[in-house]
């Protein structure tokens, strides 16, 4: 296997690979965005800046293919995507922020739903210290799911791996794109601005633009309802590092953790190895219900991300064979 990694293939490809034109296509796509919105954006410059750093990476790990055209190079050109997600992730909120905040409409949704506030009931009501390493754990194992996954493509179903890899990535990006049209920043911010007194009494005021209006910074803990959970729990604090890292107001709606998880398990069974289904199943699970337990997003936000993470399964493989034609 290890020979075969890093073997010079015969027939090298000599484009950029499908994973790599979605990315292209989603920064065409924003940078005319961010032009034609450049008076109400607090940083464009910047913006453009880490597009064109985007690109010449890409560019860049293409090129090192091009001179050691193999598996391991192809891993550097997939995984150069996937670090990149952590950046594209945050550049969301620059853009969302510019339309009116609509967390007062989904969580009136959710009370009409439910007759209550689940990410207000549910933390308070499952508080035992278990329960709460055991959310946690299945929020965190969100990043072990997409990227394990993607591994296991690589080692074991290579021959399917590229396709994978544009599942996985390309989700993100149209989940992305719904994040920025579709600004609901989620019951930890939400909440807080408006107070839990007023939530819990079925009052949902509009705040507009609120999130436009002032300086947001990560590290404060001001903007934020403070996270549920056992404190003293090892998974309950690398949830806070991981949330931490690069939380913002945006991308509450669908939930991209339970929709990327949602893909996940659709990769998995796709693999007909039932063991790593099984393996994987578990920490999906808890992940569907951390998301609303911490208080990261209203429950119909996780019920959505089911069904927004089968629909981007089945069309992102339809366009990944459409395109290889």
């Amino acid at each position: 296997m290890i020979k075969n990694i890093f073997a010079v293939e015969k027939k090298p490809k000599t484009g950029l690979m499908a994973v790599e034109w979605i990315m292209m296509a989603y920064t065409l796509f924003t940078t005319i965005f961010i032009l034609v919105t450049w008076v109400r954006l607090s940083h464009p410059t910047d913006m453009l800046w880490f597009r064109a750093q985007a690109v010449i990476l890409t560019l860049a790990l293409w090129g090192v293919y091009r001179l050691y055209p193999s598996k391991l190079t192809t891993l550097f050109r997939v995984s150069g995507q996937l670090l990149l997600l952590s950046w594209w992730y945050p550049d969301t909120y620059e853009l969302n922020r510019i339309f009116p905040n609509l967390d007062h409409v989904f969580a009136g949704y959710e009370q009409s739903l439910f007759g209550f506030q689940p990410a207000l009931e549910f933390c308070q009501s499952w508080s035992h210290p278990i329960i709460s390493e055991l959310l946690s754990m299945g929020y965190v194992s969100y990043y072990p799911l997409f990227v394990g996954i993607t591994i296991f493509y690589f080692l074991w179903r290579y021959e399917h791996f590229e396709r994978t890899a544009f599942i996985v990535v390309g989700s993100f990006f149209l989940f992305y794109l719904i994040f920025i049209f579709l600004p609901v920043a989620g019951p930890q911010f939400y909440f807080k601005v408006v107070g839990v007194e007023q939530i819990a009494q079925g009052i949902f005021p509009n705040i507009g633009n609120y999130f436009d209006t002032i300086q947001f910074d990560v590290h404060n803990r001001d903007f934020i309802l403070p996270i549920p959970g056992w404190e003293d729990g090892w998974m309950y604090k690398a949830l806070v590092i991981a949330h931490d890292a690069g939380e913002r107001p945006t991308a509450a709606f669908p939930s991209s953790h339970v929709g990327v998880a949602t893909i996940v398990m659709w990769l998995a069974w796709e693999t007909k190895n039932r063991k790593l289904f099984f393996v994987f199943l578990p920490f999906a699970v808890l992940l569907f219900f951390g998301t609303f337990y911490i208080q990261a997003h209203y429950a119909i936000d996780a019920i959505a991300g089911l069904f927004f993470g089968t629909l981007f399964y089945f069309l992102l493989k339809w366009g990944y064979n459409l395109h290889s034609i």
